[in-house]
């Protein structure tokens, strides 16, 4: 047998194993609550997860220990995994006290099935298509490790059920390997390091997935936003300032309110039913329709720091990465046909740039396509479809840009190629995307005046350049660990008088590193000098500067480098020449 071959016959294994543990889970779930219904319990990369409607029981965190030494002791039963066949007709008489297992069953029979599979271990019979481990002898090295809440088939009209995440592996060992290395991510992960940093928080007063930038973060987040824009402009790009919401009617135009209104907040007011916008391309759009434009005119860039919204499930609400409200560095080109290939590769370009800046490395491109037969998504326009993947296809061969194919992942507008990153748990998410748009111009009536004097519609680019500030600032936390490089650092410098008697002359040095932009503070607590230089290590601060009489009296500073140590007396002007030499280089 060859490696690959071997390979996913491990996987295979490892699949049956993890699936089976989710049913050992749902069987202790039984246990605790009787009258528990159950949905649905697959396997995920990493684990398995198991939904279950709980009423108005809830299970927390804390619970997860005594659903695992349930799943233990049935474990050591040794119980065999027996599979049977009922007819539709016996299933759901058999699942009758289970709603979620009957609807299932109802569907498989309205899909031509005349039978269905049920798997037993001990007094648990759960509705599976399998296959599963011979006995659960076979089972016992997992662990459970999350609680969270999920929609009964991700449909926000649905009932939250209470979802339960955990993992399981062929050995002990292998567990164990696999927790170490989750640990290390956790250690990495941007919601612990964001917090040791206070650079957000999460407040359940203000709510779910609507995080909270304190001063540092808003630094960083505003260093980014002033950087993207800058560059933007130097790439002629105009700014817009558009509302933050709109009438529904512009989302029934776009075609949002058809394909994502279960995604957007929709609200009435006296005279209206009103949005909160998910995206800004009507608005742009209807800036661009104010006048009437000639080919020559040709191309328009409006660029837009704008504020959306989207109603995220709860389930899924992360950190940064997944959240209610975020701020897109959002752009619409709008130019003639024969534009389209090189404002394309000029997007290309910009986000080619800003990745450098930020040394950002391990990224690859996906090739977003439409699926043909998910007519709910996407505009059903085959044609269009294909010419405007041709038009995409062409483009990135053209430009020697590898990519990944993806169906399913288009906007239900037009293709996209999308630049695709993991974070510290390796789960893969879209930061920056350049989307195609063959329909919109279109539902809108834009167009412009050709050579002939004719009305044309344009073609459309829809670009996030540096895409959410907010998940890219997840990425770059987990990415430098907290370690910003000079340029992005919240505070680029910490000054520490040894004792009060230097304040005097600290606030002096701040007051002309700031004239100088350089961010700076001065560590005022009545500490020793060695807690303030652990204090300014622990909160990851390029530069520190330590201030006693002999400084005072050269009127210089004592530099001490993040990771290099000492670097000597120095004057302010010398250190000050250095620092934006290093905040230019952007290392």
């Amino acid at each position: 047998m060859n490696q690959k071959n071997k390979n996913q016959e491990q996987g295979e294994r490892l699949d049956i194993i993890r699936h089976s543990t989710s049913h050992i889970m749902a069987a202790a779930i039984r246990r605790i609550f009787p009258e528990a219904k159950f949905a649905i319990g697959p396997t995920i990369e990493n684990g398995f997860y198991y939904d279950f409607d709980l009423d108005k029981e809830s299970i927390s965190e804390s619970d997860l220990k005594k659903i695992e030494n349930l799943m233990e002791e049935i474990i050591r039963q040794k119980s065999d995994f027996k599979k049977s066949s009922l007819n539709i007709k016996e299933a759901l008489e058999l699942m009758k006290n289970q709603p979620y297992k009957q609807e299932l069953i109802e569907e498989l029979g309205k899909n031509g099935e005349t039978e269905v599979s049920f798997y037993q271990v001990g007094d648990f019979a759960d509705l599976c298509r399998g296959p599963h481990v011979d006995s659960t002898k076979e089972l016992g090295h997992f662990k459970l490790l999350s609680v969270a809440g999920a929609y009964w088939r991700g449909n926000v009209k649905n009932k939250m059920l209470t979802r339960i995440y955990g993992t399981a592996f062929a050995s002990q060992k292998e567990l164990g390997e696999y927790l170490k290395l989750k640990a290390e991510a956790e250690a990495g992960n941007h919601i612990k390091i964001g917090k040791e940093l206070d650079l957000y928080t999460i407040n359940e007063v203000v709510g779910k997935g609507l995080p909270l930038l304190t001063p540092k973060g808003a630094t960083i987040k505003r260093i980014l936003r002033r950087f993207t824009e800058d560059e933007e402009i130097k790439r002629g790009y105009e700014f817009t300032d558009t509302p933050i919401m709109a009438r529904s009617e512009l989302y029934k135009i776009s075609g949002h309110l058809d394909h994502y209104r279960e995604s957007m907040f929709v609200f009435k007011t006296e005279e209206d039913e009103m949005v909160l916008r998910p995206m800004t391309c009507p608005h742009q759009f209807m800036v661009y329709k104010r006048k009437a434009w000639s080919y020559r005119e040709l191309p328009v860039r409006y660029a837009e720091t704008a504020t959306l919204f989207r109603n995220e499930l709860s389930g899924e609400l992360h950190g940064l990465v997944r959240i209610r409200q975020f701020t897109l560095a959002d752009a619409h080109i709008i130019c003639r046909p024969d534009q389209l290939e090189q404002e394309f590769e000029g997007v290309l370009n910009l986000i080619k740039y800003l990745l450098d800046c930020l040394n950002i490395k391990n990224y690859w491109y996906r090739f977003s396509k439409w699926d043909p037969q998910n007519k709910e998504k996407y505009i059903d326009n085959p044609k269009a479809w294909e010419d405007s993947q041709t038009a995409l296809k062409k483009i990135l061969d053209k430009n020697k840009i590898e990519y990944v194919e993806a169906e399913n992942e288009a906007a239900f507008y037009g293709p996209k190629l999308d630049v695709q990153l993991k974070n510290v748990f390796g789960k893969e998410d879209t930061f920056f995307t350049i989307q195609i748009d063959f329909a919109l111009p279109e539902r809108f009536d834009m167009y412009y005046i050709d050579q002939s004097g004719r009305k044309v519609r344009p073609m459309v680019i829809h670009r996030a350049s540096i895409g959410c500030y907010e998940r890219t600032m997840a990425l770059l936390i987990e990415q430098y660990a907290g370690e910003f490089p000079l340029w992005l650092a919240p505070v680029q410098v910490k000054i520490l008088p040894i004792s009060e008697k230097f304040n005097a002359y600290a606030q002096k040095v701040a007051d002309e590193l700031r004239g100088q932009e350089i961010r700076a503070e001065i560590d005022l607590a009545d500490d020793t000098l060695g807690k303030k230089i652990r204090n300014t290590e622990h909160e990851k601060i390029p530069y520190m500067l330590i201030l006693g009489d002999k400084e005072q009296t050269a009127k210089k500073v004592a530099v001490r480098k993040r990771k290099e140590g000492d670097l000597g007396q120095m004057e302010l002007k010398s250190l000050v020449e250095r620092l934006k030499k290093e905040i230019t280089e952007k290392k």
